[in-house]
This record gives structure tokens, sequence and C-alpha cells, in this order.
């Protein structure tokens, strides 16, 4: 199975700290089918997400790093479960981050890339679970 990473677009997102981010990215993979019901979803966490590629092969032929939990008849069964995996808020994997060119200065954010919370990480990461239509 060939994983594709996704990047789904926000106009904003407000941090803990009052600061507004402006065209937020982040990036994800999927693997399994979501029901009609939109109930079998299951998100992955590991080691705060440094990138979305948790199973199957990526086009570098590089095994997801949880390839051996994930898929059909694995501990996170594909033929039941709609597995989700987004890059976490301040990543440097296709999700808004340091290395992001900062829509107001035309450069990368670099070190005035704000300081985020994990509750930030977490507002993301429910901002793409809504668009994706995930109750």
């Amino acid at each position: 199975m060939i994983a594709e990473t996704q990047i789904a677009q926000f106009d904003s997102l407000t941090l803990d700290n009052g600061v507004t981010l402006r065209d937020i990215t982040v990036a994800y993979e999927t693997y399994g089918a979501l029901n009609e019901a939109r109930t079998n979803a299951i998100l992955i966490e590991h080691a705060f997400t440094g990138d979305a590629h948790a199973a199957g092969i990526d086009h570098e032929g590089k095994p997801g790093w949880w390839a051996n939990m994930i898929g059909p008849g694995k501990a996170f069964d594909t033929d039941h479960y709609f597995v989700l995996c987004a890059n976490v808020l301040g990543g440097c994997r296709g999700t808004t981050g340091p290395s992001t060119v900062n829509p107001a200065t035309g450069k990368p954010y670099g070190l005035a890339f704000p300081g985020i919370t994990i509750s930030d990480m977490v507002r993301l990461q429910k901002l793409l679970i809504d668009h994706l239509g995930i109750p």
C-alpha cells in the first residue's frame, strides 16, 4: 500500500498565547475507509506525531513508523477502522511550523514562529477532524 500524504488548509488558528496564525496547513494520512455513519475513525498519536506517515510505504520506499500496527488484520485493523494520523502544529513535515513562509513577511517564520502548546496542537487536529466530517 502506497501512503499518500494529504494537506488540509485553514484560514487561521488562534493560539493560547493570543497570536493568530494565518493560512494554516496540516499534513495527514488516512488508512482504511470511513463508514457511512462516520463512527469508525481512530486518531493515531505517537511521539507527538513528528510526521503523518504512520503506515504503508511512502514514495521513497520508506515504511510508516507504525506499519506493524496499522493495516488489515493488525491491531488497528483497516478492514474495520478508518485510521487518521496528522502531523502536529509546529512540525516540519507539511504542517505549519518554523519552516513555513509567514504570509505577513514572505519569509520563513524561523525563530519568529510563536510558542505553541499541546492545546494549540489539539485544536488544529480538531479542525482537521471537523473538516473530514467526523463527529
